[in-house]
C-alpha cells in the first residue's frame, strides 16, 4: 500500500498554563506522515516547507519510509 500525504510542514508554538515551547515541530502532514509509516513504508510527501526546517527531521521520517520528493524547502 502506498499513501500520498499533502500538507503543512513547519514549526509550532505552544503555550498553556504549564509552559512555553518554541519551534515545536509541527504540521499536519508532518504527523500524517509519521503515524502512517506504522503501516506502510511507502509515503509521498507534498508540502512547502521553509530552509529552517530541520535536515535531522527529515531524516527521522525518511528512515521510516518517507518520500520527501515533493517537498519544497524554500
Amino acid at each position: 500500500m502506498s499513501l500520498t500525504v499533502i500538507g503543512t510542514m513547519a514549526f509550532d508554538a505552544l503555550e498553556t498554563p504549564f509552559g512555553k515551547v518554541d519551534r515545536i515541530i509541527g504540521g499536519s502532514a508532518t504527523y500524517v506522515a509519521w503515524s502512517a509509516s506504522n503501516f506502510t513504508n511507502a509515503i509521498q510527501q507534498v508540502s512547502i516547507v521553509g530552509g529552517d526546517f530541520p535536515q535531522a527531521e527529515f531524516d527521522k521520517l525518511a528512515a521510516r519510509g518517507v518520500n520527501f520528493e515533493g517537498v519544497e524547502v524554500v
